[in-house]
């Protein structure tokens, strides 16, 4: 397998082709900050499930998605900060996703949350990728 420079753009990019594809699941390499964002895109119905599988190195992490009537819940995933041009903001510039419809998940002090999270903490952090 080839040594990805960016883990977590090819899961997005995992997850994106996969919906493409019409597959019902995705296993992508497992990372604590991966298991976050699909807690987040669980959370808010973007996919079905997922689960973590040990396979005695860094585990898999098993992604089941969600389709509506046959069309994938998730029409649109894109990275933002990327380890060329990382991009941080305040509690003031948190991004709003196609006007509120969509929504962009942020690295914090406080851990992986949604921008509508943030908004109401008042803090703010890296921009990971937005949803919608």
């Amino acid at each position: 397998m080839a040594v990805v420079s960016d883990p977590i753009s090819d899961f997005l990019t995992r997850i994106r082709n996969a919906y493409r594809a019409r597959h019902r699941s995705v296993e992508v390499p497992a990372s604590r900050l991966k298991i976050a964002i699909a807690a987040i895109l669980k959370e808010w119905g973007y996919i079905a499930d997922y689960e973590y599988v040990e396979d005695g190195k860094q585990g898999i992490l098993r992604l089941t998605l969600r389709y509506v009537g046959g069309v994938p819940a998730l029409r649109e995933i894109t990275r933002v900060s990327k380890p060329g041009r990382r991009v941080y903001v305040g509690a003031a510039e948190l991004p709003r996703v196609k006007n509120g419809l969509g929504l962009a998940i942020l690295s914090t002090s406080r851990g992986v949350m949604t921008d509508k999270q943030a908004r109401r903490l008042g803090i703010g952090g890296e921009v990971i990728c937005t949803v919608f």
